[in-house]
């Protein structure tokens, strides 16, 4: 199905999850839905691991600490056949809007087995995309399993062609061309609300400058040899950014917000509930943002509840909130004229890739 219109609205969820409740932050999500429809969205995006949460608590807790948190995340985890998915698809279908959802999946063939996942649902309800992530990154093992090559795929929708892959496999270069040779023409990446890699000490740093591309490479390296914070802002764009000047497409970076309640509840029961609390505190948020199809950033807006006046944004950070970007498809033309990296300008006689889409199972049964 072919393009009928240029122009396409994206609502960029930048929102938190009732942490740990797959009901109240379905409901919350279908409220979103709602509203950003209500503001004339075509494509709803949500973060990673939406519902129910982002496990944050295996970055900074000892494993055998958190046994009653992998329990709680099976617990509240979701079928992507389950009521919750189902709700959204039915919200989905009556505001005739796409929506991207992240989620913990579960399984109906074992009682701990998660998977990071997300599904693209179309404006009729139907699922277009199932998407496991191909890899858990570091402490994500903790929770998460590897998933498949089954969800590398891109929808042709009447709102462009769209595709989706999780956080850190937006490193992968091997997916982000499987994504390109599919003509992608808006990439969504998702992202948590922070991502430790180390137990933060000492007074909050200031939020990463994310409006230009301006470092201090000698700052950098003494920085990363004291042992600093992983600046989650300046990686996910650097990677989104790639991609889109490569693809030539649109890139919609959608990141979580860290609640009060995900800092209450993952820092109980810890051995030094203080360091975990002033950790997560202190550590830098993840930012939503766009990106033109040049990899530049692309300015948002924000909409007025009363007023429906645009608010310019470049991101959204430190609040919750929804930022909105009209693009237009046609711009991902002109590029193509210089690099189209799985076109005229790749060499299909040279290299080959090969992707296995079969969707793993644990047995065969005839």
């Amino acid at each position: 199905m072919g393009n009928d219109i240029s122009l396409t609205r994206i609502a960029a969820c930048h929102v938190s999850p009732v942490f740990l409740s797959a009901k109240d932050t379905t409901l919350k999500a279908i409220s979103l839905i709602h509203e950003a429809a209500g503001n004339k969205a075509n494509l709803v995006v949500f973060p990673e691991s939406y519902i129910p949460a982002f496990p944050i608590w295996s970055a900074l807790r000892a494993p055998t600490e958190n046994h009653d948190f992998f329990k709680r995340m099976a617990t509240e985890s979701i079928y992507a056949d389950g009521e919750e998915v189902n709700a959204i698809r039915a919200a989905a279908k009556q505001f005739g809007v796409l929506v991207s959802l992240g989620f913990s999946e579960k399984v109906r063939y074992s009682s701990a087995t998660l998977f990071n996942s997300n599904v693209l649902i179309g404006s009729d309800g139907e699922i277009l995309v199932h998407h496991r992530k191909l890899m858990p990154t570091f402490y994500e093992k903790l929770t998460w399993a590897p998933g498949d090559g089954h969800g590398l795929q891109v929808a042709e929708t009447k709102f462009g062609k769209v595709g989706v892959l999780i956080c850190g496999e937006n490193t992968n270069p091997l997916a982000l061309y499987t994504m390109t040779a599919q003509g992608e023409q808006i990439h969504i990446s998702t992202w948590p609300a922070v991502w430790p890699t180390r137990l933060p000490h000492g007074a909050a740093p200031d939020s990463p400058v994310i409006e230009n591309n301006k470092s201090d490479a000698k700052t950098s390296r003494s920085s990363v040899a004291r042992g600093a914070d992983y600046d989650n802002v300046s990686a996910n764009r650097t990677r989104a950014a790639a991609h889109c000047f490569e693809a030539k497409c649109f890139g919609v970076l959608c990141a979580g917000v860290l609640g009060e309640d995900a800092i209450a509840l993952s820092s109980s029961g810890s051995s030094e509930p203080e360091v975990v609390a002033q950790g997560l505190e202190r550590l830098p948020r993840g930012a939503t943002m766009f990106l033109d199809t040049t990899g530049t950033l692309l300015p948002g807006f924000t909409l007025n509840p009363k007023t429906s006046d645009k608010v310019q944004r470049d991101f959204l950070q430190k609040e919750e909130g929804i930022l909105y970007a009209d693009v237009d498809l046609e711009d991902c033309i002109e590029g193509k004229q210089y690099h189209d990296l799985a076109g005229g300008y790749q060499r299909l006689d040279v290299f080959e890739l090969k992707v296995d889409r079969r969707r793993r199972q644990p047995a065969t049964f005839k």
